[in-house]
């Protein structure tokens, strides 16, 4: 035995028959498949989409796993050295995507689990004798106690070989908590933030702004990543937001920290119809974000005036918004609105009587009406 992994005891293998081997590589496609469908089933974190990079990372992981596995059962003494740096690269893989090792060292026990059943169930198909259910099982144990202590390893590793964990840790921070959807198997949320030197605080803005725009005055506090040609930024409180005025940058309102992402998303709403700070317009970002079911409503609400001459029909619109808005609902108040004569007001009020009839005197109406005007001045705002 090679004197690098001394760890690696043979003699569970060395009680199995060698004729087991090409029985169980007959059959790996379809027990790596089980494997992997168990530990989907059962770790939340491995239930990402089929194709997915950890998807393929766990597939690829488990038939590393097996093809190991039914080699050693072939030639039990034969190098195996070669198999840790893809074990330890594992561990890394978890480092370096912010995740703990709970995950994977339950992946591996669901894999053992499988394997030791399914294994068996090789052997007997096969009319081996039973008694080898003890050293197959015994086996596969040692197999994935070595396995899980490699990745273990490889994530030390990735651990203490970071360059500088700080900033690291801080990318992957804002990138955790600009996620709309969370990873069950991240690492815990305050013990990435103390890695990070970042004391999380309650309530946080997102700003978004070009990378081109450089704006000093920007502390340790504020947390940045770059995405395309974007700058985000995660505000613990709203002491720094002056040094933003004046610039490009689009402010999301505070929210909880665990809603980070809706700052972002309002932000870059906000960013679409020019304004600087999403706060202050919050039903236009909201009547945006549902633009399509608004452009639906719009044409419900203006299907009386899509007969009428374009220009006859917009200043008909702009009427029965500036009616919808006033308080009386007089001749004079939407004169006043539209800086018309209030009898031109007048003729406007009675058309839009005729197109419309009784459905004015419908609140549930009105409010349809106004959201669909107010959604299409949102639409026609944003220069997207």
């Amino acid at each position: 035995m090679p004197a690098a992994e001394p760890f690696l005891s043979r003699h569970p293998w060395h009680e199995l028959p060698p004729a087991l081997a090409p029985r169980l590589r007959d059959r790996l496609p379809e027990l790596t498949t089980e494997m992997v469908q168990a530990i989907r089933r059962e770790v939340r974190g491995y239930r990402q989409p089929i194709g997915s990079a950890v998807a393929r990372d766990l597939a690829e992981a488990v038939r590393l796993a097996a093809t190991q596995f039914t080699e050693l059962v072939e030639e039990p003494d034969a190098p195996q050295q070669h198999y840790v740096p893809r074990f330890r690269r594992l561990g890394r893989l978890e480092y370096l995507s912010g995740r703990g090792m709970d995950g994977l060292q339950a992946a591996y026990r669901i894999g053992a689990r499988v394997a030791c059943r399914r294994y068996v169930d090789v052997a007997r198909d096969a009319a081996l004798p039973g008694e080898l259910a003890v050293p197959l099982s015994e086996a596969v144990l040692t197999h994935i106690h070595v396995m899980a202590g490699e990745s273990v390893a490889g994530f030390e590793e990735a651990r203490a070989g970071a360059a500088d964990d700080v900033l690291r840790s801080r990318r992957l921070l804002v990138a955790r908590l600009l996620q709309r959807r969370r990873d069950p198997l991240a690492e815990p949320l305050p013990d990435l933030a103390r890695r990070a030197a970042w004391p999380l605080p309650e309530r946080v803005r997102c700003v978004l702004l070009p990378t081109s725009v450089k704006v000093p005055g920007l502390d340790a506090d504020v947390l940045r990543v770059t995405r395309d040609d974007e700058l985000h930024l995660v505000v613990p409180d709203e002491r720094l937001l002056t040094v933003f005025q004046g610039t490009e940058a689009a402010v999301g309102p505070a929210v909880p920290l665990d809603e980070a992402w809706v700052s972002l998303h309002c932000a870059r709403l906000a960013r679409r119809l020019g304004r600087t700070s999403a706060q202050d317009h919050l039903a236009e970002l909201h009547l945006l974000h549902g633009s399509p079911i608004g452009s639906l409503l719009a044409d419900q609400v203006l299907e009386p005036l899509r007969g009428l001459p374009p220009g006859k029909a917009e200043r008909l619109t702009d009427t029965l918004d500036a009616l919808l808005a006033s308080t009386g609902r007089t001749a004079p108040e939407v004169a006043t609105a539209l800086g018309i004569h209030p009898q031109t007001a007048r003729n406007r009020l009675r058309q839009l009587t005729a197109l419309y009839g009784e459905r004015l005197d419908d609140p549930a109406f009105r409010f349809d009406a106004q959201l669909a005007l107010r959604s299409r001045s949102a639409q026609r705002s944003s220069p997207h």
